[in-house]
């Protein structure tokens, strides 16, 4: 029986955590003046809080393993919900498309001079000798 009970224990204590960064990360983004989803910032603040090692990875790990096992489910809403504006969505298609594809460059060029940046490796620019 102790065995059930420390089990269960490290399950809702990685739970607890993980709701409390969720409703961390709304809070401060009711704070901002920009508009940044709460559940981005509460990742953030678990992420900072896991990389200071001020919380150990260990007491969220066991929530964290149940939540990634079952994340397909977890979509499932999400899709359903996206079927239902099937007409907006194919009517805006090639907009969708285009902002999708110019972002992910964006993102990998910012990435990729970010990285060489904090390694240190200087990035190359072509001379033109005349």
């Amino acid at each position: 029986m102790p065995a059930v009970l420390s089990v269960c224990w490290r399950y809702l204590r990685a739970f607890a955590i993980i709701y409390l960064c969720l409703y961390a990360g709304i809070s401060i983004s009711a704070l901002l003046p920009i508009t940044i989803p709460g559940s981005i910032l509460g990742m953030l603040v678990l992420f900072a809080l896991l990389s200071l090692q001020i919380l150990p990875v260990d007491w969220v790990r066991p929530g964290c393993h149940l939540l990634i096992r079952y994340m397909a489910l977890l979509f499932v809403p999400i899709s359903v919900g996206i079927m239902t504006y099937g007409d907006i969505l194919s009517a805006q298609f090639g907009p969708i498309v285009v902002s999708c594809v110019l972002s992910t460059l964006m993102v990998l060029v910012i990435v990729a001079l970010t990285s060489q940046r904090m390694q240190g490796k200087p990035v190359k620019q072509e001379s033109h000798h005349d």
